[in-house]
């Protein structure tokens, strides 16, 4: 099972909440989501959506709205009225890249959206297909300085955080390949265990099932420390390449102006149903990892992450306009 990351709230439910907050919520909540049905995202949201329902006493109902690299759903999020009735799930590419990758967006995540809190961490795993000739790091660093074409890696789209998490692994390793990027993380996946491309940075949650099968090896993980769901597997540091850690974080928001008592509500309820037994279980089933934090660590989180993949997308040149 995942080790649960829960960092102190500094909300005390010992405390009592403000009259507002006591009152809230009177109806159901809407919780946007910037991505389609069924996805790894739209299920965090969902598992969560259902364990906070009983602390709050209202139903919390789900509404997809996938497109334009999670602007479209960041957008609605914007306009929705400041009442704690409408929040949303904020990742690492709303809230930390496409500003960077975007010359103009229609929000602005630092003026446009108040944080409540970190939920979730999908880890990502550089993995090669099995016909690849290469079993540790150092074998595909070399194999790629030896190929006479580049070798070909897969993402699910220009400014993904599977696409930067590669650039970032090139520029630490010296190495490169050739970017094929693709409309989504299924027909990526697809041609990778196809072998029509021979390597990715694949999420855990999309890519356990493919790594436990062997259709995919995996050569290291972009995070800090080794996963407990492979423990076998180095870190892209112990493998040589330092400064490389790479993560899409997920995180709950709501409009500006919503009245600080009611994210502490909310925040109070998103870190109760985090450490569930349910949600950490359930989590674990998707390759998930859970994780909770204050409004205020969430924000110097997204802070601390535009400012590492800023200076990368603008040394590159990577641009979605």
């Amino acid at each position: 099972m995942h080790r649960r990351t829960l960092l102190a709230t500094g909300l005390s439910l010992a405390v009592p909440l403000p009259a507002l907050a006591q009152a809230y919520p009177s109806q159901p909540i809407r919780w946007i989501v910037p991505y389609p049905a069924g996805g790894g995202t739209d299920v965090v949201a969902r598992t969560l959506a259902e364990e906070m329902k009983a602390g709050l006493g209202q139903q919390i109902i789900v509404d997809n709205k996938p497109g334009a690299a999670t602007i479209i759903g960041a957008e609605a999020l914007k306009q929705s009225k400041p009442d704690g009735y409408t929040i949303g799930t904020g990742d690492t590419s709303t809230l930390s890249s496409n500003p960077h990758l975007y010359k103009t967006l229609p929000y602005d995540p630092a003026k446009d959206f108040v944080l409540i809190g970190m939920m979730a961490r999908f880890n990502l795993l550089l993995v090669v297909h099995p016909s690849v000739e290469a079993r540790t790091v150092k074998e595909f660093i070399a194999l790629r300085a030896a190929a006479k074409e580049p070798l070909g890696y897969a993402t699910p789209g220009i400014g993904t955080p599977h696409h930067l998490a590669m650039e970032l692994f090139n520029q630490r390793s010296g190495s490169k390949g050739l970017h094929v990027p693709y409309k989504g993380a299924a027909p990526a996946v697809q041609d990778l265990i196809a072998g029509q491309v021979p390597s990715m940075f694949l999420d855990l949650a999309a890519g356990i099932q493919h790594v436990r099968s062997g259709k995919v090896r995996v050569l290291a993980v972009a995070s800090a420390k080794r996963l407990a769901a492979l423990p076998d597997v180095p870190t892209l540091a112990e493998a040589g390449v330092a400064d490389s850690e790479a993560y899409a974080l997920q995180g709950l928001a709501a409009p500006a102006g919503t009245p600080r008592p009611i994210v502490e509500r909310l925040n109070i309820e998103l870190v109760k149903a985090v450490g569930s037994a349910a949600v950490v279980k359930r989590f674990d089933e998707l390759g998930v990892e859970p994780i909770s934090s204050t409004p205020e660590q969430f924000a110097e989180t997204v802070r601390a992450e535009s400012t590492k993949w800023g200076a990368l997308i603008k040394e590159l040149k990577i641009s979605l306009d």
